[in-house]
């Protein structure tokens, strides 16, 4: 395994900085290796011999062409592999990208080596699940551009996995999409155009994003798409029950069945068809079944290199500058940090990636930043619904919630528009809203009857006090949504705060 790698090069290169970054943006990078499968440690004076015997590849990214050359020969390793690299980043993702980014900023003339599991270059995870399967382009798996929601071009790279599908089989698991990569929606898309049917395990963002899209080109065909998942609605977990209901009657209407309160007992195959069997009994039939549900940090490197594993949370304990010990750093999904607002943490979305990535890769180079940032995240079903959050969004948490009629600006097309890009927290600042808030009457909670929830935002409350905040259709308000998460003040009339956000302005 990579880790057997990981393990002997924290051993060895006592001199070398080391970040971690869990989470999967095109860089020229100095030297990427990508391993397919290692039996048995390796140490950093024949790692390229063990690498190129067992045939896994390496890709050089030269800085100015941007061309990327895979080699399984024989070359001398001294000619690809360097005998020293000061700075070594674990992962390909997003987190690596921002770090390796932000080292070259620092240190131009830096040499920075990356060692990834997969086959790709660094690239974006957000576009796998939204605009790449609104693309028009029958040649999108392959060139890997799309249009934005606002029409502008750009260019894709740059819970445990079900345990029930995992123990079903060969056949069972060769027709199972684990949904994370590249390789997963070019498989995916192929599948969605010669299948009859699909179902989609997992009501969370990723589930409900590739539900509404799957079930979108469903219109155009017989294919049949069914989401299942544990809650009672689409994205239950964060989303207050009536709006979580409202999401799921708009999963609907995109075509895609759904099955709520499913907890998967066993999955066999038979008769050439996937029969999923649920606790209560119910069967469901499908040709082919994609796990959206999400994925613990690998934390297999920690007893060789001596990390601290957070027991509550999962992932490594880091200080506040994200250093998990001496010359090593963790970023991304797998570091669990301190949140002097919101306590210990650990997050796993695009925004805290990138950011924490860029933080890490600053402190390698001597910075000593503390890590301060109150990440956020989006999710978009489609290009007409969407939305933003910050801080704990929890369902089991009470919450506000201030809605009023949207218009056609309140959408996330319209909102890429505006800013230019669809990658929403690359266009935040790290400015704050000047915005004072000023206290009045207690705050009401929202009708949930309502049948119609345009635009809004929905506070979320612990000991009275805002830790969370989701922006319904509403968009480029996030400077104002953290600066209230970072007062942590009680606030008597979150109506009144709400208007901070402009949301009954035409």
């Amino acid at each position: 395994m990579l880790l057997d790698i990981l393990s002997s090069l924290v051993k060895i290169l006592s001199n070398v900085t080391i970040v971690v970054c869990v989470y999967p943006l095109s860089l020229p990078m100095t030297l990427i290796i990508t391993v397919d499968q290692c039996l048995s440690p390796i140490t950093n004076t024949f790692l390229m011999q063990k690498l190129v015997n067992m045939q896994n590849y390496l890709h050089l990214h030269d800085r100015n062409s941007h061309k990327r050359t895979n080699t399984v020969d024989s070359t001398p390793a001294s000619l690809k592999f360097p005998s020293h690299a000061p700075y070594l980043l674990i992962g390909g993702g997003t987190a690596s990208f921002a770090a390796a980014r932000s080292i070259r900023a620092r240190d131009p003339g830096a040499r920075v080596l990356i060692v990834t599991d997969e086959p790709d270059l660094p690239y974006m995870r957000p576009p796998l699940s939204k605009e790449l399967w609104f693309s028009d382009d029958p040649s999108v798996t392959e060139t890997l551009r799309f249009k934005q929601w606002n029409g502008k071009e750009r260019r894709y790279t740059f819970d445990l996995n079900l345990q029930v599908i995992e123990r079903a089989g060969e056949e069972v698991m060769k027709r199972t999409t684990l949904f994370r990569k590249i390789e997963d929606f070019k498989s995916l898309d192929k599948v969605s155009r010669n299948m009859k049917s699909i179902t989609i395990i997992g009501g969370g963002f990723l589930g409900s994003e590739l539900a509404c899209a799957l079930g979108r080109r469903s219109t155009e065909s017989d294919l049949e798409v069914i989401q299942m998942f544990p809650e009672k609605g689409n994205m239950g977990k964060v989303l207050p029950e009536y709006l979580s209901n409202w999401t799921t009657e708009k999963v609907k209407k995109e075509g895609v069945k759904i099955i709520s309160e499913a907890l998967v007992k066993s999955v066999t195959f038979k008769d050439d068809t996937l029969e999923i069997k649920l606790k209560d009994g119910r069967l469901v039939k499908t040709d082919h079944i994609v796990a959206a549900v999400g994925l613990e940090p690998n934390v297999d490197l920690a007893k060789s290199a001596g990390l601290e594993v957070d027991s509550d949370f999962g992932g490594y304990r880091v200080n506040a500058e994200l250093q998990a010990r001496s010359n090593i750093w963790v970023a991304g999904d797998a570091a669990c940090f301190y949140d002097i607002r919101l306590g210990r943490r650990r997050v796993e979305h695009h925004d805290h990636a990138v950011v924490s990535g860029r933080l890490a890769g600053e402190n390698m180079t001597g910075a000593s930043k503390p890590y301060w940032h109150q990440s956020m995240f989006w999710s978009d079903l489609g290009p007409d619904v969407g939305y933003e959050a910050i801080g704990i969004v929890d369902s089991s948490l009470p919450t506000v919630g201030v809605f009023a009629k949207a218009t056609a600006k309140d959408t996330p097309k319209a909102a890429t528009e505006q800013s230019g890009t669809g990658i929403r927290s690359e266009s935040e600042t790290e400015d704050t809203a000047t915005s004072t808030v000023a206290p009045s009457t207690p705050a009401p909670a929202v009708d949930q009857n309502r049948d119609d929830y345009g635009k809004g935002v929905i506070f979320y409350l612990r000991d009275k006090v805002v830790v969370g905040i989701i922006l319904w259709n509403v968009f480029n308000r996030m400077p104002i949504a953290r600066k209230i998460i970072k007062d942590g003040e009680e606030h008597a009339d979150l109506n009144e705060v709400a208007k901070l956000f402009n949301i009954h302005e035409d």
